[in-house]
């Protein structure tokens, strides 16, 4: 059997898609072509009824890259690709939870806290507490939180070692206590409560591993430790022979893992490899997003990681433009040269809506924009707020939570003034203390 699907890719590729039933790690450099591998896989598995479209999990990092994932299949497949569990970490575990609500411990209707959400419930529960904001910044308070639950520790196994982190590990404690009791989750939560529920429950742990015969998983080096955990729980390894054969096929590159900082980790590619007893790990290393000079430039750089896993990336495009780097001596001297290189295009005959200006965080946009300002060339900003964090959405979705769950404090809080009815701060926090003292 030779599907369609098959033509057009490159001996590396076809060999992971087309890889007997096993656990196996792709080391696909970038723009090798991992999303379309791992898509391939999955139409591969349904196309030879290995697994039917009901009996896999793919994992992916971003709304985005499920919807494409999905988008994918259909076009390859005549399915109906509704209802597969394809989607992000949060997302498969909200979508779990909802399913077995009672035996996580939640209410049907539990609501989910954003970032901004979850920071205002700590600040609320700091200033009942008394808690001086500035020995414990909210945010830091958040981290702290936040960090424990992605490494799947509760609050009475946070570190407790001197007098501030033993505070912060009773805020912890206490911020769980007002979620449970309001019934709202944080993102972090989503995960480590899946995680609990699936541990403690023998008969819907099995169940879920009898069903996922095949996770796959995208961007495997930006998993964190609860995330591999979880995975690992899922596919069963280590345990009794009727689970043995579930299988994980992760896609991963450690050179593109930049995510330390929020506890990311390419130790997992090892644990992988000994845990599923991975002895074979294929290379996606044909490039097909750049030209060889940057290719060059990127192994030489690269090839200085003595911890990588190693790999060295190549095109059949030819060379490509020489780069050029430019080092200022500040932001607003390198946003001058950006403006300098500009009208040099321009000069050229390169029309603006053919330049694009990529930055790595939008908080450098102020002095690159003043700049093209200032230089009177137009631009136009791509991005801004996601539809669900624009205020009015949220007061919106506050006023339905309400109506879900008058325990929902936060919900509340954000409406009570919202159209403007003259309540005042003591009076909200009398309405806190009387809510308090009446449990």
């Amino acid at each position: 059997m030779n599907p369609e699907f098959l033509n057009g890719l490159n001996e590396r590729q076809r060999e992971a898609v087309t890889l007997p039933h096993q656990s196996a790690l792709i080391l696909a450099g970038a723009g090798s072509g991992k999303t379309r591998v791992l898509t391939t896989r999955i139409a591969w598995l349904i196309q030879t009824a290995q697994v039917s479209p009901a009996g896999l999990l793919a994992v992916t990092f971003t709304n985005k890259a499920a919807k494409e994932m999905l988008n994918r299949i259909s076009a390859m497949l005549p399915i109906n690709t509704r209802g597969m569990w394809v989607g992000t970490f949060h997302g498969l575990c909200n979508r779990l939870l909802r399913a077995h609500h009672r035996d996580a411990g939640l209410p049907q209707t539990f609501q989910i806290l954003d970032s901004q959400d979850q920071l205002a419930l700590i600040k609320r529960l700091l200033k009942a507490a008394n808690v001086d904001e500035d020995r414990f910044p909210p945010r830091q308070v958040a981290w702290y939180i936040n960090s424990h639950k992605d490494q799947g520790r509760r609050a009475a196994d946070a570190d407790a070692y001197d007098n501030d982190t033993r505070r912060k590990q009773e805020l912890y404690a206490v911020y769980d206590e007002q979620c449970q009791r309001e019934g709202v989750v944080d993102f972090a939560e989503l995960l480590l409560r899946c995680f609990e529920l699936l541990s403690r429950n023998e008969i819907l742990r099995e169940h879920y591993r009898e069903r996922f015969r095949h996770i796959l998983v995208d961007e495997f080096q930006d998993t964190n430790r609860l995330q591999y955990q979880w995975l690992r729980l899922l596919a069963g390894a280590g345990t009794a022979a009727r689970t043995a054969g579930n299988a994980i096929f992760a896609v991963g590159d450690d050179d593109q893992s930049i995510y330390a900082f929020r506890g990311a980790t390419t130790a997992n590619m090892q644990e992988l490899q000994k845990d599923f007893a991975i002895e074979t790990v294929i290379k996606l290393e044909q490039n097909y997003r750049s030209h060889g000079h940057i290719l060059d430039a990127a192994n030489a750089l690269i090839r200085h990681n003595e911890r990588r896993l190693g790999k060295e990336l190549w095109t059949d495009e030819a060379k490509g433009e020489p780069l050029r780097v430019y080092e200022g001596d500040s932001d607003i001297d390198e946003a001058g040269f950006i403006v300098d290189e500009v009208k040099s295009l321009v000069g050229d005959g390169v029309r603006l809506s053919e330049i694009a200006l990529l930055y790595r965080s939008n908080a450098q946009s102020r002095v690159l924009e003043h700049a093209l300002f200032n230089a009177a060339i137009a631009y136009r900003v791509y991005g801004g707020l996601r539809f669900f964090e624009r205020q009015e959405i949220k007061h919106a979705l506050a006023y339905l939570r309400l109506l879900a769950s008058d325990e929902d404090d936060g919900a509340l809080l954000r409406v009570i003034n919202f159209p403007a009815r003259g309540i005042g701060n003591r009076s909200l926090e009398q309405l806190q203390e009387s809510a308090r003292g009446a449990g």
